[in-house]
């Protein structure tokens, strides 16, 4: 069966992918730039077409043939975003009927209730009712928390809890909520791509725990090893206020925060279980909480989170490209470049350039990098909280701390595009050059910024008597950590 996945570069959307290739299926994933799903491990199987939901022409070609349209898709994070999700539905839903698609599989969210819904929970079932009212036989699988390593949900829960053993929170940790596990998720979605055409409905899909918020925080506190949480709940604290807490506490940012804060002001529960009559439950029931956040615990344990919510929230890698001299970028490039020779072959060097960020740090003054990435999140940014997703290797596309990988060509370059709170754009570029006539290597650093008004060259002019102390000691003390790699790949080699 020949399946479409849009919003692949996602959370949801990145893990089914490669489940689908794995049951046999033939996977098409459409994405505004291919570059943003080139190093993923499965991409080898699937085919990449270029193609935006709110450009309809660009949909024939990713539409043709297709059987199963997955709809994996949303705005959060953006300015009007229910309109630009409005808009994609409805531009979906034409394109898979006029390609004769047999099949639209949506995961929204949990039905809102009430008049004061969120606007993220308004938005989700305005696009189920948009897919529904087509002339698809379309499913649509309506979850309330996902829980799983690397989702926003998942991510709020842990840091919330793991970093504050005493909390004043706001009363919707009261709220009951059904998570599920992002396995089952995944599975309903797999298994929906085969459902009769006479199926034709939304369903309501959560675990088998049903918890408040704080119940959730003292279970997962529990797995973790950690002491029962104090949690007091006070009146003041609005969704508003409650977004800039989450924050400044976990990695993710108040843009995302809020709605998925006020998502939380209303109880998601499941209303019924209808989806077991064409999807049985698998033997042994669903995944329960205490089940998926121990399963979770073990894949960050292992460095083998699959797809993260930071990845999901980027834009596109190709949006802002690196200017390469002032005409060309329409002003003032300021640069600060440096260069060291490394008593270490290019492998060595490259091996820690790509480990770079997260818990890894930056190789320099990691004082000025903490207060720099709390002054991100003080103002609405990104911070470094995000870290990465894997401690040694790097995507095109994924987060790194406050940056994002914009290019990566394995063992000579890597160059990230800043997404801290900046008057202008700035990139950082690391690249290997070897040394032919010694085996050794030469380090090239160069961070690039576009200054944006009277503000960005203001900036820039603050904080150029620091580089010396930051990027020069970065590049000391990465080019001191390659030959030390290559010192233990010497003793490594001497032993065995």
């Amino acid at each position: 069966m020949r399946c479409l996945v849009t919003g692949a570069t996602g959370y949801i959307g990145g893990r089914l992918a490669p489940r689908l290739l794995a049951d046999g299926h033939t996977v098409r994933c459409l994405a505004r730039r291919a570059g943003r799903l080139r190093d993923v491990p499965w991409a080898a199987g699937a085919e990449i077409v270029e193609g935006d939901l709110r450009r309809p022409k660009t949909l024939p070609a990713a539409f043709d043939g297709v059987e199963v349209a997955y709809y994996l898709v949303h705005s959060l994070g953006q300015e009007r975003f229910e309109a630009a999700d409005r808009e994609a539905a409805t531009n979906f839903a034409a394109a898979a009927h006029a390609a004769g698609v047999r099949r639209i599989v949506y995961l929204g969210g949990p039905e809102p209730v009430g008049t004061t819904t969120s606007p993220h929970l308004r938005s989700r079932s305005e696009v189920g009712r948009i897919l529904l009212a087509g002339e698809v036989p379309t499913v649509v699988l309506r979850a309330a928390v996902i829980i799983g390593s690397g989702s926003a949900s998942f991510e709020m829960l842990r840091y919330l809890t793991e970093r504050l053993p005493v909390m004043v929170t706001p009363r919707w940790v009261r709220n009951r909520i059904q998570p599920i596990a992002v396995r089952d998720v995944l599975r309903y979605l797999c298994a929906a791509a085969t459902l009769p055409p006479q199926v034709h409905r939304a369903f309501d899909i959560g675990g088998p725990d049903v918890l408040t918020f704080r119940e959730m925080m003292q279970r997962y506190a529990r797995e973790a090893g950690l002491r029962r949480r104090i949690i007091v709940p006070v009146r003041p604290l609005t969704p508003g206020l409650s977004s800039h807490w989450v924050g400044l506490i976990t990695p993710v940012p108040s843009g995302i925060a809020r709605p998925l804060v006020e998502s939380l002001v209303h109880e998601a529960v499941a209303h019924e279980h209808d989806i077991a009559r064409h999807i049985p439950d698998p033997e042994g029931g669903l995944t329960g909480f205490d089940e998926a956040v121990r399963l979770a615990l073990a894949r960050i344990r292992d460095a083998d989170v699959e797809t993260r919510w930071s990845t999901a929230s980027g834009p596109d890698v190709a949006a802002e490209p690196l200017p390469s001299d002032p005409d060309w970028s329409g002003g003032s490039v300021y640069t600060d470049v440096r260069r060291r020779s490394v008593a270490a072959p290019p492998g060595a060097l490259w091996r820690v350039i790509e480990g770079v960020g997260g818990e890894h740090g930056w190789y320099s003054f990691p004082l000025a990098w903490s207060v720099r990435g709390w002054l991100d999140r003080l103002i609405g940014g990104v911070g470094l909280r995000r870290g990465r997703r894997d401690p040694h290797r790097l995507q095109i596309g994924e987060a790194l701390d406050f940056w994002r990988v914009e290019e990566i060509v394995p063992g000579r370059l890597l160059r990230l595009r800043a997404e801290m709170r900046l008057p202008g754009r700035a990139w950082l570029e690391m690249r290997v050059e070897p040394d032919d006539t010694t085996g050794h290597s030469r380090y090239v650093q160069r961070a690039v910024f576009l200054p944006r008004g009277l503000a960005g060259h203001a900036y820039w002019a603050g904080v150029a008597p620091f580089h010396a102390v930051v990027f020069g000691g970065m590049a000391r003390n990465i080019a001191r950590g390659a030959e030390g790699q290559a010192a233990d790949d010497v003793d490594r080699t001497v032993e065995g």
